[in-house]
């Protein structure tokens, strides 16, 4: 008998059909991959297993945990299974924990709610929970609050709220998207090791492929709210029948054909570049000290170029792409556009930058014209309709799309729009910081295609700021790799993977996720 049986699970909001028909089985002990992309029902059929679903959901069918049909099961029954017999990790922490509790009062309180423990064994419990999460207190103490800690650890704690009650099924909601490749391979290890010592079922809700090729014993693939493919997940690529699975798995390995030959003349020049903060006094006479965020850092882009700047969160590429912009102030050193400073309004109007969450970074409750016009603020014009209209029709999209509001757009679609705004007063460069890492496997595919083809058209020059090797070394002519401040590392593409020079280097390469031999794969 399978833990959780999913069973012609149909699921409508409102009366629009979300989920038909899905039906899934997972096994004591069991790892289950469901991939799909954005839309594809994977997220609202884990919901489904524990009931959390909008004002409006109606379901049909059957899904059975632990011999327990959850969708006639009162209100009482599934406030115990939550947590009990199921946990759950989202994919973003800090929006999962509460910014005003400490880790410890945060793992203790799922304890406490379910079971009638002393307040001391409930601490020692959470305790015992976040050594198994490699977040020891003696390292770590329980009394941090969540922004004193990095997104990986972060997540660890999310991970200890969940299995802190040993619950017999996990579900792994997008747990490792925005996490940089050594963090995500620590994360992985560390599921893995969680369902091998407690005997766990884990279902992982992931559209990377080459996540969870490696970490699921099955793998299950969704489109439009239903199951279109499952296998075994080490034979998948070889056996898969269906050409939506085989174009998920083209996605997750397509190369941008780039034809762009950049020019030997740099037109950014980093000289030096020094950035640094202040912190706290150690006491009470002490000078403050500094912490050297970008640490004498000097390299250049060629015109019709595309650089790719790769490193871990931390190591000062946020940092430095402020500075580049003209947003920071350098301690010392010096950056320059084509000469020219690039504080000046002169440098900074032949600039604009893609930044990862497209949503964020547009006003809901302006129209797309009136985003799209934006950059027009440092100029001493107006964009005329008909600009707007050709930024548009560049980015694949249409003229009628100005009137529209973000919220109407899918993810890839608010990316085009973000670039259509970059592109707009026909900039010299243009910064992509973690552009497509949010994206689905084949809008990425299409993003990285668009960002080619308008490099050729408009003679654009790329810094593309990334985790994602695989996205980096399929668009970027060079790569510079950042660590603690400094550059480690930087050579062309090709020179820099197949040959590493710096151990760091090496082990970023080694912990990204890899797809298996696709040479083999079914041609049928």
């Amino acid at each position: 008998m399978s833990l959780l049986s999913i069973q012609n699970l149909s699921l409508s909001i409102h009366g629009k059909p979300i989920l038909k028909g899905v039906s899934i089985d997972i096994e004591a002990g069991q790892v289950c991959g469901v991939i799909g992309e954005s839309g594809s029902g994977k997220s609202m059929t884990a919901f489904s297993v524990v009931q959390l679903l909008p004002d409006g959901a109606s379901s049909e069918g059957k899904v059975m945990l632990d011999g327990i049909d959850v969708l006639t099961a009162h209100e009482s029954t599934l406030c115990d299974l939550r947590g009990r017999a199921v946990g759950i990790v989202f994919q973003e922490p800090m929006t999962a924990l509460n910014p005003v509790k400490t880790i410890g009062d945060q793992v203790m309180e799922t304890i406490l709610i379910h079971e009638r423990v002393s307040k001391a064994e409930a601490m020692d419990r959470a305790a015992d929970a976040l050594t198994r999460c490699e977040l020891p207190p003696d390292r770590f103490p329980m009394t941090r609050y969540p922004h004193e800690l990095s997104g990986g650890q972060r997540q660890r704690v999310v991970i200890a709220m969940a299995i802190a009650l040993r619950p017999k099924l996990l579900i792994a909601d997008e747990p490792t998207t925005a996490l940089d490749v050594t963090t995500q391979a620590e994360i992985l290890q560390l599921l893995k090791q969680l369902v091998t010592e407690d005997g766990m079922s884990m279902m992982f809700i992931t559209h990377d492929l080459a996540v969870v090729t490696g970490l699921a014993d099955k793998i299950v693939i969704m489109k439009d709210g239903e199951v279109v493919e499952r296998g075994h997940a080490a034979t998948l690529h070889t056996e898969m029948q269906q050409p939506y699975t085989k174009q998920l798995f083209a996605a997750s390995t397509h190369q941008p054909e780039r034809g762009q030959q950049s020019t030997p003349d740099p037109i950014l020049k980093v000289e030096n570049a020094v950035r640094t903060y202040l912190l706290p006094r150690q006491s009470f006479f002490g000078e403050r000290p500094e912490f050297h965020a970008v640490n004498d850092v000097s390299f250049d882009i060629k015109r019709g170029e595309c650089l790719g700047l790769v490193g871990e969160s931390g190591c000062g590429k946020s940092t430095l792409t402020r500075a580049i912009l003209g947003l920071e102030p350098l301690k010392s050193g010096r950056i320059t556009l084509d000469g020219e400073p690039v504080s000046t309004s002169v440098a900074q109007r032949r600039m604009q930058v893609v930044f990862q969450d497209p949503y964020g970074s547009f006003n809901p409750r302006h129209k797309v014209e009136r985003l799209i016009k934006e950059p027009f603020h440092r100029l001493d014009r107006q964009a005329t309709e008909q600009e707007v209209d050709d930024a548009l029709v560049s980015v694949g999209l249409q003229p009628s799309d100005k009137h529209k509001y973000p919220h109407e757009f899918s993810g890839g679609q608010r990316q085009r729009i973000a670039i259509a705004r970059a592109l707009i007063i026909r900039p010299d460069l243009i910064i992509l910081d973690e552009a497509v890492s949010a994206l689905d496997v084949s809008v990425r595919a299409q993003v990285l295609d668009l960002l080619v083809e308008l490099s050729r058209e408009f003679d654009l020059t790329y810094l593309f700021i990334t985790h994602d090797l695989t996205v980096v070394r399929s668009i970027a002519d060079r790569i510079l790799v950042m660590q603690k401040g400094k550059i480690v590392e930087q050579g062309a593409t090709e020179d820099v993977f197949g040959a590493p020079s710096s151990d760091y280097t090496r082990s970023l390469i080694a912990a990204a996720p890899q797809l298996p031999d696709m040479t083999k794969a079914s041609t049928s």
